[in-house]
């Protein structure tokens, strides 16, 4: 269904363009539901720390959990304007929070749960768009063509964890 809307908040919304977009930047489903989901979770926090749902932690408080859980191989991937910590795994690289690997199993079956039987014409949606861009201009204006599309909700604290409309028909139109 082309113009079909979902009733969905934006956490999902974003893990699963994030993938996409990882996906067309070359990595594979299972790295790139990873990076998707720590993507989402980092502008949660973000955002949970702008509204003063979360509150910000002493400097040395913070670099004295990051030296602790800092595995030695952990480096940075660029995705949608942000730094997501990765390692390499004998399963490939994965997304990590706090030290600790993302599994991909575990975001597919979160975004299984959040969009139901419209995951797959959400991401077709998605993958459409994504292909309609090279790789180079995509990871440029990844973030802002999210802007353009994520469900709407109310400013502020109203909107934390709200479900607004995902338009599919307006993602199918920003691909052409």
């Amino acid at each position: 269904m082309i113009n079909k809307k979902i009733k969905i908040n934006r956490a999902p919304v974003l893990t699963l363009w994030a993938a996409i977009v990882a996906e067309r930047l070359g990595y594979d489903k299972k790295e790139s539901l990873t990076f998707g989901k720590a993507v989402a979770g980092l502008n949660a926090q973000s955002k949970g720390r702008h509204l003063g749902i979360y509150t910000e932690k002493a400097e040395e408080e913070k670099k004295k959990e990051e030296k602790k859980k800092e595995p030695a191989n952990l480096q940075f991937i660029e995705l949608l304007g942000r730094g997501v910590p990765a390692i390499k795994t004998s399963n490939g690289l994965r997304a990590a929070i706090k030290g600790e690997e993302i599994s991909p199993e575990s975001v597919q079956r979160y975004l299984e749960q959040k969009f139901g039987d419209d995951l797959d014409d959400a991401r077709a949606a998605m993958e459409a768009l994504a292909k309609a861009f090279t790789p180079k201009e995509l990871e440029v204006k990844a973030f802002a063509l999210y802007e353009k599309f994520r469900p709407g909700i109310p400013e502020g604290k109203k909107g934390w964890g709200v479900k607004g409309d995902l338009d599919l028909g307006t993602i199918r139109s920003l691909a052409k």
